[in-house]
């Protein structure tokens, strides 16, 4: 995999990314660095079709803390349009992550603010430490979290978005399962390990096309009508997977009784 300066990028021979926030000085802070080499690694493992499973998790004591205040200041001084450009460049890179093909899972622990609390939304599945700190805290330098703001609401709703948004309180690993920013909390490094491995685990039994599929499922049919047009599509979407190598090997091997070819 490529080297970077802010993150790491690995790959098991079993098929697993890992991708790893690496400014453990800085709590693994966003600046435009970060987001350029995450695009970059995002790009590189979408194309890779032996990768099914995708971690993203963060060095030191943190996920991540968010913006770089140095980086903020810098901000500071950008004309309009620069900071537009710096901003679409963030909400390019989640959505780049939220449409990876493979299956995302964020471990977390420590801080986990404002543009990191963005990661964690855009990834499928969401594993936190008990003792995690959450906040959404942009209103407090009289911001908002409006690149981030797509995925944090798809992930935990509307209400509860505008809640935290506007208040900027903090939360807890307990708190961020109740209202669906994390899926599993557990409560040590321990625990977290054995949670990536149960993941894991799952991914493998899956069908890398499938996963695929279901995740554009999630994303181009949430919020529609139910109505005669998304019966037609739905079942358009299901006879091309039916009809396909990998439906076609799953009933088999699910009739002859083995694992199928994906299992390995």
């Amino acid at each position: 995999m490529d080297e970077y300066e802010t993150i790491n990028l690995d790959a098991t021979p079993g098929g697993i990314a890992v991708l790893t926030l690496d400014r453990p000085d800085r709590h693994n802070a966003f600046n435009a660095l970060v987001i350029e080499e995450l695009t970059d690694a995002l790009e590189t493992l979408e194309e890779q079709e032996t990768i099914r499973m995708v971690i993203l998790r963060g060095n030191g004591p943190s996920f991540s803390a968010g913006a770089d205040l140095k980086w903020m200041k810098a901000a500071a001084d950008y004309t309009r349009h620069e900071n537009e450009q710096d901003a679409y460049k963030l909400a390019e890179m989640l959505r780049k992550l939220a449409n990876l093909p493979q299956m995302t899972v964020a471990l977390v622990h420590g801080a986990v603010m404002g543009g990191g609390a963005g990661l964690v939304a855009a990834c499928d599945v969401a594993v936190a430490m008990a003792d995690t700190k959450f906040r959404f805290s942009e209103v407090r330098l009289g911001l908002t979290p409006a690149t981030i703001s797509p995925f944090v609401i798809s992930a935990i709703g509307p209400r509860w978005a505008k809640a935290l948004f506007i208040s900027a309180e903090s939360f807890d690993a307990s708190f961020a399962e109740r209202i669906g920013l994390v899926q599993y909390v557990v409560e040590d490094q321990e625990g977290l390990t054995a949670m990536e491995e149960h993941i894991a685990n799952l991914a493998m039994q899956a069908a890398p096309g499938a996963i695929a599929d279901a995740k554009r499922l999630v994303l181009d049919l949430t919020g529609l009508e139910i109505n005669p047009s998304l019966s037609h599509e739905t079942a358009k979407r299901i006879a091309s997977r039916r009809a396909s190598d990998e439906g076609r090997e799953g009933l088999s091997a699910f009739l002859d009784k083995r694992k199928p070819n994906w299992t390995g």
